[in-house]
């Protein structure tokens, strides 16, 4: 190799140098988030409507919290756990996050939890809530800003018993969180379950065969879980099938703002149940849903909340510390006081850190200019923890 070239090669590596050094300086400044969700393929709204409301939440908060500036870093897991976990590895090895936040589905978190955990940082959920990460497998650098699985089914059964349904027919996807929706409901319904079907996921979006098996059985009523698209999909399937307003349909998470512009006129006066309603009476709520419709020209999505909670929740924990993001146990304790003003009102965790809340009854319906919403209801639990939260090693040592 002649000079010339060992002399450039010299000065690239000063310049690489340089460069590493410079980006190591700015993330020892910055608090580094990874967001992982999903941006492509038929969930892809689901992906963009949390992604905005986080941007949204940076907004609101100057993009700083505990005087260091925000660096967010989004990333698409193609609803794939392999991906996801890919994802995830390349956050916490590459980009330095100190959290990791996001996760739509239970099967991808399952997946990269671990990843980011062992990584050094922080994960917080702001959708997926599996059983396991609220039972057993309880982590102390696991949070969530959503719920764990099973407990809004169990609100909806709850419904249900209280309206003398005598037989259900189950329906749910065949992965963490269908099994998981399924055993909530089927934990606190009285009646009778007729039949339960899981169908594939996530390639099936065709329920023909499902259809075929609930117009045999005849039952009282059905309960389902199927998200985003495929809620979508089911809803003008069953239509298109002759059985809606025959056996009437009672689902969990399978009606949102994201798709009620497309099966509105279907489910008018369906009622369902969550956590979280655009017209829950609170100001941070009206707040985040004004501005929100303001910058999107649309309204959020229970998903969107989630991910504006989990902003304020990291905003919270990293503003007690007074951004000294090297004293973890500091952090985790902030990251339990969850010292922030919730789109839901009063928030707070239970022993394996996912949020005690409470559940509330909505209607589908219809506004003045032909848009559909949903309008809260009745309160169905207060104050619920989840099924799981005794088998939680870090709750059990706490009592």
């Amino acid at each position: 190799m002649n000079v010339r070239a060992l002399a450039g090669l010299a000065v690239l590596a000063v310049i690489l140098a340089a460069l590493v050094f410079n980006l190591t300086r700015e993330r020892g400044e910055g608090v580094r988030i990874g967001f992982v969700t999903t941006l492509s393929g038929g969930s892809a709204a689901i992906g963009a409507d949390m992604r905005d409301a986080f941007e949204l939440a940076l907004d609101h908060m100057g993009r700083e919290m505990g005087g260091r500036p925000v660096t967010v870093v989004y990333e698409d897991d193609a609803q794939n756990p392999d991906t996801g976990l890919q994802k995830t590895q390349r956050l916490v090895q590459l980009e330095g996050v100190q959290f990791l936040t996001g996760y739509i589905w239970s099967n991808v978190l399952l997946a990269s939890y671990r990843a980011g955990i062992d990584g050094g940082a922080f994960v917080i959920s702001a959708n997926a809530g599996p059983s396991e990460l609220a039972g057993a497998q309880c982590q102390p650098n696991f949070f969530s800003t959503s719920w764990q699985n099973d407990q809004t089914p169990m609100a909806m059964a709850e419904v249900m018993n209280r309206r003398n349904l005598s037989n259900v027919y189950v329906l749910a996807p065949n992965y963490a969180a269908g099994r998981n929706m399924a055993a909530g409901f089927k934990r606190s319904f009285k009646g009778t379950i007729v039949a339960e079907e899981y169908t594939q996921w996530p390639d099936q979006l065709d329920f023909a065969a499902e259809l075929a098996k609930i117009r045999a059985a005849n039952p009282s009523a059905v309960w389902f879980f199927f998200p985003g698209n495929y809620g979508t999909q089911f809803f003008k399937q069953y239509a298109q099938a002759g059985l809606l307003g025959q056996i009437p349909l009672y689902s969990t998470f399978s009606i949102d703002a994201l798709n009620l512009a497309q099966i509105g006129e279907l489910v008018a006066g369906s009622q369902l149940t969550q956590h979280w309603g655009a017209d829950l009476p609170v100001a941070a709520n009206k707040r985040f849903v004004d501005d929100f419709r303001t910058k999107y020209g649309r309204t959020p999505s229970f998903y969107a909340a989630q991910a504006y909670d989990s902003a304020m929740l990291i905003k919270s924990a990293v503003d007690a510390t007074r951004g000294n993001l090297e004293d973890r146990d500091a952090l985790r304790a902030a990251l339990e006081r969850a010292n922030f003003e919730s789109v839901r009102g009063t928030f707070r965790f239970g022993g394996n850190h996912y949020p005690v809340q409470d559940f509330h009854l909505f209607e589908v319906v219809r506004a003045a200019d032909g848009a559909y919403s949903l309008k809260l209801g009745e309160r169905i639990f207060a104050a619920h923890a989840d099924p799981y939260v005794g088998e939680c090693p870090m709750a059990q040592a706490a009592r």
